[in-house]
């Protein structure tokens, strides 16, 4: 569960510097879900502490700058230039200014915020030698702001208290604090920071052509649409417009009927979202509806897979109509939508229709209960770890995985129960890495659960 951050300055005095540095300067340390983030040694002379000496005034800016990017910009995306603007906005390293920042890289998926810190790569390392294990730690949104807003406003108080007005941080905050309060540009903020620019980096025009696609989409089905253009380094230029989509869908897809989706009986009770790691709450949708099926352990067949998700069994038979964007469900004005699948092969298309079954299944207690576009990425929202862990508990229940290997945790044996349950053999050895059975150096995460 996502816990409690803590970002503190001391008081401390610096002989030189601006004065803003001379106001803000301190022992600064952070510490999450009761974990310090920044332990260290100085190099002069070995003296553990729990952060280095640093001036607020620097990080205070660098938060106020990157704070729509820090909150709404989804994974590292895998372009050199974009991966190096990823870098600037979102790794606390690239602060500068003279001092040794921590090794702490802060993304989202939107829901919840990571910490990611890792220990000084060089035992040489000059001023201050960051040792804390390499580690990534929740918390949730609503606690990144706070921390956020509360060192800010912090840093804010003590340039006060020296009789230091009118800096760079107190106009980029009095933005930031307008921007926030004002509904029509948090959401154009948001959507430019989803698509991975600073602010004011993109085309005004571009931005407002995508955010009227949100009356036809849907608002967070719109986010997940940049997160994956983002992903992709593609950028704006080729984020999917509704018309696109559309296009794709008739081209594409198969024919559906939204009214003949399975859905979780209305006692079902599934962990709030944003509250646990989204593969808690994929995996008990799965376990529920399975349930709810009667299916046991049983293999879930092409037929009863394409029956569930309320289409025909072509959607998975057909592999050559596929679309290398995105897999998504377009329902349409009436009961009548259309499937496309991304993938080529079958057992991927097994598992990307069942992430669209999961989609379809938790839609009401996320916030995109009700849009019209369902779609399945490449990102690591929460959205799309939710579809995963759902895909690959629905489709291979772990507690029958386990079983059916029985301590033999051998390539043979993993692929004779990928066989059995129709799945790629990675789901299988994701899941055998996820619940500590396998140690997997790199190994892919279906389910969601190393990103949280």
């Amino acid at each position: 569960m996502a816990g409690e951050l803590t970002v503190s300055l001391s008081t401390e005095k610096l002989a030189s510097g601006s004065p803003e540095e001379r106001a803000t300067f301190g022992l600064f340390s952070v510490t999450a879900n009761e974990r310090l983030l920044t332990a260290g040694q100085d190099s002069e002379n070995n003296e553990l502490r729990h952060g280095p000496y640093v001036a607020g005034y620097p990080l205070a800016e660098w938060l106020a700058w990157n704070w729509w990017r820090l909150r709404w910009e989804l994974g590292r995306p895998s372009g050199q230039d974009d991966r190096r603007r990823w870098n600037f906005a979102h790794r606390m390293a690239t602060v500068g200014e003279g001092y040794a920042w921590p090794n702490i890289t802060i993304f989202s998926d939107g829901l919840q915020s990571f910490l990611e810190s890792k220990p000084s790569g060089s035992p040489d390392a000059v001023l201050f030698r960051y040792i804390g294990a390499q580690r990534r730690e929740a918390v949730s949104m609503e606690e990144m702001e706070s921390a956020v807003d509360g060192f800010v406003k912090g840093v804010l108080a003590r340039l006060e208290d020296h009789s230091i007005q009118g800096t760079n941080l107190h106009r980029l905050w009095n933005d930031l604090a307008a921007e926030r309060e004002d509904p029509d540009v948090t959401r154009f903020r948001r959507l430019e920071a989803q698509l991975g620019y600073d602010p004011d980096d993109v085309d005004e025009d571009v931005v407002k052509h995508h955010l009227r696609d949100a009356v036809e989409l849907g608002e967070e089905a719109l986010g997940e649409i940049a997160g994956d253009a983002a992903l992709r380094g593609s950028r704006n230029h080729q984020m999917l417009s509704a018309s696109e989509i559309s296009n794709i869908a008739l081209g594409n897809g198969f024919d559906g009927n939204m009214n003949d989706a399975v859905r979780l009986a209305d006692e079902t009770i599934l962990p709030q979202p944003g509250a646990v790691p989204a593969w808690r709450v994929g995996e008990s949708a799965a376990l529920s509806l399975r349930d709810q099926l009667d299916l046991n352990g049983e293999q879930v067949s092409d037929h009863k897979l394409s029956e569930f998700a309320g289409t025909t069994t072509g959607v998975i038979s057909d592999t050559h109509r596929w679309s290398d964007a995105m897999s998504f469900l377009l329902d349409g004005q009436d009961d009548s939508a259309r499937v496309v699948i991304r993938s080529k092969w079958e057992t991927g298309r097994r598992f990307e229709l069942a992430r669209l079954l999961g989609d379809r299944v938790v839609g009401p207690q996320m916030h995109h209960a009700g849009e019209c576009l369902l779609p399945a990425t490449r990102t690591y929202s929460y959205r799309q770890k939710v579809q995963r862990a759902f895909a690959a508990e629905f489709l291979g229940p772990f507690a029958n995985v386990d079983e059916m290997l029985d301590g033999d945790y051998s390539e043979e044996a993993q692929n004779g129960v990928a066989d059995y349950f129709r799945v790629s053999p990675m789901t299988i050895r994701t899941q055998l890495v996820n619940r500590g059975r396998i140690e997997v150096e790199d190994a892919p995460d279906i389910a969601g659960r190393g990103a949280d």
